[in-house]
């Protein structure tokens, strides 16, 4: 049975009493260190949950070499995609009993390099290098080995363990579900062209489309007003488009606005896709979109695993998640 401590704190003296065990078979057994029978294990962590006992963090990166913390370095200050991807890695990590520390560098190199060497004295066991692009960057400069996963955004280094989106295979998705709704006619409108992300959305279409493809992808700004001027270029062609397979949310909602002005109804006389699933873009849109879930919650889970792995001095590999289709009435109908 628990045994109250009104005047101190438990220590790990009571829980190996009560878990009939020696004082080091309960060290090894919290810590998860040395040969132990699952049972006494079990046992010991059973009586340690009994007691309320909370263990010396410090006692414990001292006997194992490690502080179970780490870093996540993000150049996303508005949180969009950082979120969903710290989440996600938090899943993971807490799994392994770590805390994370995240560092907004907003794309500032000195305000990058500070965090590092911060996070570095600070002895994290390893680090999470995040963003808001699909861009590669270039590999984070520490002044001494430690693990690293790049989530979202990607390691120019084919050796770094990278965590990304298939772009590809999400507007491929997109791209099959207006086909099999019967549309004859698709213009894909998406980001900058310089922007890997637009770039892998229409070349993942391309070729799902083939023919029912209306000219070339259409390139310009993540935003609503490129989505306006879309469909008025658009209009200017002699091909009526009966669909509309959007690079992001926002340019679909802009396509949504300027159709409904023009006095078309969505789906009814043309269908919308959007892509990334963001909530208050792709939910406040009339209608609904349709549109891609990135998963970044899973591509985080994924990252921090990763990381796990390597700081267990695993190696693991570069993956990319597959985003899902979301379908909404802005191809189905309400």
């Amino acid at each position: 049975m628990a045994v109250d401590h009104p005047n101190r704190s438990v220590r790990i003296t009571d829980v190996a009493a009560l878990a009939g065990v020696s004082i080091g078979t309960a060290s090894k057994a919290l810590n998860d260190t040395g040969q132990l029978r699952d049972e006494t294990r079990r046992r010991v962590k059973d009586a340690a949950d009994k007691l309320g006992f909370v263990g010396d963090a410090r006692a414990r990166a001292l006997s194992s070499g490690r502080t179970f913390m780490v870093g996540m370095i993000t150049t996303d200050s508005f949180g969009r995609f950082t979120m969903p991807v710290l989440l996600g890695a938090e899943d993971a990590l807490s799994a392994g009993e770590m805390m994370v520390l995240v560092c907004d560098t907003r794309d500032d190199h000195v305000r990058e390099a500070h965090y590092l060497r911060s996070l570095v004295a600070r002895g994290v066991d390893g680090i999470v290098v995040t963003g808001r692009s699909a861009d590669a960057r270039p590999p984070i400069d520490v002044p001494v080995p430690v693990p690293v996963v790049y989530a979202l955004t990607p390691s120019t280094d084919p050796s770094d363990v990278s965590v990304t989106l298939d772009d590809a295979a999400g507007a491929a998705a997109a791209a099959a579900h207006l086909l099999g709704l019967g549309k004859q006619r698709v213009a894909v409108v998406t980001g900058p062209e310089d922007a890997r992300s637009a770039v892998d959305r229409a070349r993942g279409a391309a070729p799902v489309l083939g023919e029912r493809m209306v000219g070339a992808p259409m390139h310009g700004e993540w935003s609503e007003r490129w989505g306006r001027q879309a469909v008025d270029l658009l209009d200017r062609s002699p091909a009526a488009v009966d669909a509309v397979l959007c690079g992001n949310d926002q340019i679909a909602r802009g396509v949504c606005d300027r159709l409904r002005e023009t006095g078309r109804t969505v789906p009814g006389d043309v269908a919308v896709t959007g892509y990334d699933d963001w909530g208050v873009v792709a939910l406040a849109s009339r209608p609904p979109l349709t549109t891609v879930d990135l998963r970044l919650d899973e591509l985080g889970r994924i990252a921090g695993r990763a990381l796990l792995d390597l700081v267990a001095g695993g190696r693991p590999a570069s993956t990319a998640v597959t985003p899902a289709l979301v379908v909404r009435e802005s191809t189905l109908g309400a």
